[in-house]
């Protein structure tokens, strides 16, 4: 039997940093037309200079220096067509990042949906027909069930 001696080696692995590579993210990645979004991005090793975004969903926007990375916030204009825009990060190094922004048009409705009448709408006085109606219902049957009580017990006697 062979004798094993176990060796162990420590690897230290570094945790990522930022900065060591180039990328832009946009948060939330679609938004409706008038919303605000908010842009983190990396320039590699050069994250404490500003770098410039642009899109046509919103134009041009400066990205600052923030905790190891370029960060910023812009608002998409009210009156955006919805649709795909790219997002485009050119870095002063001239590195290059680009993701994609999804603008929404979700326009409230005007008015409700048109579901009919139904039995308790206002103005016809309906709902409260129907209650007198009920209430009668339930007395007739009361007065039904009363009946045919008194009938057997007076034919049992």
């Amino acid at each position: 039997m062979l004798g094993l001696v176990g060796a162990f080696v420590l690897l230290s692995v570094a945790p990522a940093r930022a900065g060591e590579n180039t990328f832009i993210e946009v948060t939330p990645n679609s938004v409706q037309a008038g919303s605000r979004v908010s842009i983190k991005a990396s320039c590699d090793n050069n994250n404490d200079r500003q770098a410039n975004v642009h899109s046509d969903a919103f134009g041009h926007v400066m990205l600052r220096p923030d905790n190891g990375f370029l960060k910023g916030e812009v608002t998409v204009p009210a009156n955006k067509q919805p649709g795909d825009y790219p997002v485009d990060l050119k870095c002063q190094n001239n590195q290059t990042a680009s993701t994609m922004l999804t603008v929404l048009n979700m326009a409230s409705p005007s008015k409700g949906p048109a579901t009919g009448g139904g039995g308790t709408a206002g103005g016809r006085g309906t709902g409260s027909m129907l209650v007198l109606g009920g209430v009668a219902l339930v007395g007739v049957a009361v007065a039904l069930g009363m009946a045919g009580s008194r009938r057997r017990t007076g034919a049992g006697s």
